[in-house]
C-alpha cells in the first residue's frame, strides 16, 4: 500500500508535515516507518488513532522515503485528501 504515495496528488512527508495534516483533518491515510524512533512516531500514531485515520506500518525509513520519491528516509508520511474540509466563514 505505500506505493500509493508515489502517485498521490498530494502528500505530507516527514513527521512535522504529517502531524500538521492530521491536525488540519486533511490526512486520508498515514504511513509510519517501523525502524524510526518511537518517541518520534508515537505522537503521529496516537493522533491518527484519535482522528480515525488508518495508520499503515512500513518496514524502514528508507523504504518510506523511496515511496515518497525522496533520497533520504522518512519516519512518517501521509496521503492527503483531494479536497480540503469545508470551513465555515463569517460573513459580514
Amino acid at each position: 500500500m505505500p506505493h500509493r504515495l508515489e502517485t498521490a496528488k498530494a502528500r505530507a512527508v516527514g513527521t512535522r508535515q504529517t502531524m500538521r495534516a492530521l491536525e488540519k483533518g486533511i490526512a486520508e491515510i498515514v504511513f509510519v516507518a517501523q525502524d524510526a524512533e518511537e518517541r518520534v512516531t508515537r505522537p503521529v500514531v496516537e493522533l491518527a488513532r484519535r482522528r480515525g485515520v488508518p495508520c499503515v506500518p512500513v518496514a524502514t525509513m528508507n523504504e518510506l522515503g523511496k515511496h515518497c520519491n525522496i533520497n533520504v528516509g522518512a519516519a512518517a508520511a501521509a496521503i492527503l485528501r483531494a479536497e480540503l474540509p469545508h470551513r465555515a466563514t463569517a460573513s459580514g
